[in-house]
């Protein structure tokens, strides 16, 4: 039973979650990762698809995606789907490929995205806690079992403790990164 190796992997397991729902907060900068997640309902709504799986996605230029279907006769679909989106975005249909020209974000929006940041690293946060709180008790109930001796107890503690820190220290640098990201004009 090695409890350090398992909170280190939920706990990496929770950092990579965070960075990949972090891709989806929209800078002011084109990138593929605001759309290659999104779903999209195609085939008379009988197929769910995200939009990597459905088509090429590249960056034109600093503010610009272009999306091209492997099969042009989804086009309408994968609009409504970017319609949809909680993106804001608008795409543009031009021949077999959709055009989206990424605005450049107002002070309101900027702080708006700040915001779920936080919310987002918060909830991550939260669940690295957890996660140390449930191997704080697994050692907790191994020593109570005399599974483990007590000195053996204060440094698989310790070194939990320690790890936590060390998790938290790279959530808020990944926090302060994206903040940095979202401000760039």
């Amino acid at each position: 039973m090695d409890i350090v190796s398992t909170f280190e992997s939920q706990a990496t397991k929770t950092i990579t979650s965070l960075k990949e729902d972090l891709k989806s907060i929209r800078t002011g900068r084109a990138s593929p990762s605001l759309v290659e997640n999104l779903i999209v309902e195609t085939y008379g709504g009988q197929t769910k698809l995200r939009l990597l799986e459905m088509a090429t996605i590249m960056v034109e230029g600093a503010s610009s995606i272009s999306i091209s279907p492997y099969d042009p006769s989804v086009i309408q679909d994968i609009e409504k789907a970017i319609l949809k989106s909680p993106l804001g975005l608008t795409p543009a249909a031009q021949g077999a490929k959709i055009i989206i020209k990424i605005p450049s974000l107002n002070t309101e929006q900027r702080e708006k995205y700040i915001k779920v940041v936080g919310e987002k690293i918060e909830e991550k946060k939260v669940t690295v806690r957890n996660h140390r709180d449930d191997a704080r008790k697994t050692i907790k109930n191994a020593f109570e079992k005399k599974e483990l001796s007590e000195d053996e107890k204060y440094r698989l503690e310790k070194e939990i403790d320690l790890k936590s820190t060390k998790f938290m220290e790279e959530i808020n640098t990944i926090r302060e990164s994206k903040e940095k990201e979202i401000m760039e004009v």
